[in-house]
């Protein structure tokens, strides 16, 4: 696909919405949901809380943050491994990538190829690795 400013204008919508503001706006949810199935439950609460949403909401994120916070350290402690290596055996480009060193190593690689992806490399690392229609799969190809 040719990255283009509405395409990539288009991922930054998606990353904006789906990670920050669909976040705080899950988070808002919550609190609201939380709030109202409580005093529905327990309608002596709202009195203790001066009838107040606020108060509901910062006793709310006291408690919730630092308990998101425990899962988050055990998800990265005990899970990360599991995500990694599964995304690890999905990635495509690292595989190409890997496929390429070994090859280089055992010396399947001739210069015209260490040259074009070292060319590939120093564009990604100066920003300037965006994919157009003009680049074909030549530099990928790995054979088995």
């Amino acid at each position: 696909m040719k990255n283009n400013f509405f395409t990539i204008r288009w991922l930054d919508f998606r990353h904006g919405q789906g990670i920050y503001l669909g976040f705080f706006i899950y988070f808002a949810d919550t609190i609201l949901i939380q709030y109202a199935l409580l005093i529905e439950k327990f309608p002596f609460i709202d009195s203790l809380l001066g009838a107040n949403i606020v108060g509901f909401a910062i006793i709310f994120i006291a408690l919730y943050v630092p308990i998101a916070t425990i899962i988050g350290y055990w998800h990265r402690k005990s899970q990360w491994t599991v995500e990694v290596e599964a995304l690890f055996k999905e990635n495509k480009v690292g595989a190409i990538m890997w496929l390429f060193v070994i090859d280089l190593v055992e010396g399947k690689i001739n210069e015209k190829e260490k040259k074009e992806m070292r060319e590939m490399l120093l564009k990604i690392t100066k920003g300037k690795g965006k994919s157009t229609p003009e680049d074909s799969n030549e530099n990928t190809h790995v054979e088995k």
